[in-house]
């Protein structure tokens, strides 16, 4: 049985709001998600994070790995791999497909490591 996910309080504050700009990724010159409707989540002290609707993505270039790690905030992340042609960034993007209550918002959105990709604000 997974352990009960922590929640997040003035120790650990997560907000989760919607972005006001476009937000375009690209991975090997190409745009593999664009959207009008990403979530910033900011997390403690770490950089923010883009989280983009699935809908919004080409999911031609996502390979799903066999990755999972467990965030006792969120719950369980599930990874992709970005493949276009002989071009691969293993593991670059992440999703929480059933987020924990205070983080459901993500669901159904992906996030990007910022080093594997281009992320843009349009």
């Amino acid at each position: 049985m997974p352990a009960a996910l922590r929640s997040p309080g003035p120790d650990h504050p997560i907000t989760i709001t919607p972005f006001s700009k476009q937000v375009r990724v690209k991975f090997n010159g190409k745009t593999i998600a664009d959207t009008t409707a990403a979530l910033e989540l900011k997390e403690a002290s770490y950089p923010s994070v883009f989280y983009i609707p699935r809908d919004d993505a080409d999911m031609d270039f996502f390979d799903r790995t066999e990755r999972i790690t467990h965030c006792p905030y969120k719950g369980d992340a599930h990874y992709f791999t970005l493949v276009d042609g002989a071009r691969r960034a293993d593991n670059a993007v992440w999703t929480y497909e059933t987020p924990g209550e205070a983080v459901a918002a993500i669901a159904g959105h992906l996030a990007f490591y910022p080093d594997k990709v281009e992320i843009e604000i349009v």
